[in-house]
């Protein structure tokens, strides 16, 4: 079955780019497109769609804060925000707010079809530029000294990957272990954390 998206972008130019990438995929239905916030706020819900492509600046209010109202009403939604933004405190209230993934409008077609698969399966998919700037501010926040102060030097190195966007079985890979140990390992996280889910155990790490 077609992963269903639906697109929430201002520019027109862009939302049409974005349509047609979507459209081109035969794993992917893309079941509507919203200019802005209270189109998207009326129209998403009703459709529950599998993944939701996010711009941050919308011209009636923030993308943020539509993921965050979406979230509560579709938990089981996963939001990928697609902006220009790249600055730490953007990034931190979009996964705040709810949002799985992170992609810069840069990013290219490829990309952004690969980030909305992985958004879809429980990955935390991010731009490497995103991804960079995450992590510099998790070093620097001395809440988040005291969540690292919890995990081992193995489980950090998973949580660092996950941050970056990577799956199970590419952990595995890089740090040359079984997919099962890096399961047993994010168990284990999730327990340290309080958390439940990928998601959760990123913003938990990071904020």
């Amino acid at each position: 079955m077609a992963i269903t998206v639906a697109i929430v972008e201002d520019n027109s130019g862009i939302c049409e780019e974005l349509e047609q990438i979507v459209r081109e995929d035969p794993g992917l239905s893309c079941v509507c497109t919203c200019r802005n916030l209270k189109t998207a706020l009326q129209k998403i819900p009703a459709l529950a769609p599998d993944v939701i492509v996010m711009d941050i600046q919308l011209p009636d209010g923030s993308g943020i804060e539509g993921t965050a109202r979406l979230k509560r009403l579709l938990p089981a939604t996963q939001i990928l925000m697609f902006t220009v933004y790249e600055d730490s405190e953007q990034i931190c209230k979009a996964l705040e707010a709810g949002a799985s993934g992170y992609l810069l409008k840069r990013s290219t077609p490829d990309g952004l079809v690969r980030a909305i698969r992985e958004v879809k399966d429980g990955g935390v998919p991010m731009t490497s530029e995103v991804a960079r700037r995450v992590i510099q501010t998790f070093r620097k926040s001395p809440q988040a000294e005291n969540v690292r102060e919890q995990l081992t030097r193995r489980e950090e190195e998973i949580m660092e990957l996950l941050v970056a966007g990577c799956q199970s079985k590419e952990i595995a890979d890089r740090l040359a272990i079984g997919v099962e140990t890096v399961n047993s390992h994010l168990k284990h996280i999730y327990e340290k954390l309080h958390v439940r889910s990928r998601t959760e155990a990123v913003v938990r790490y990071l904020t």
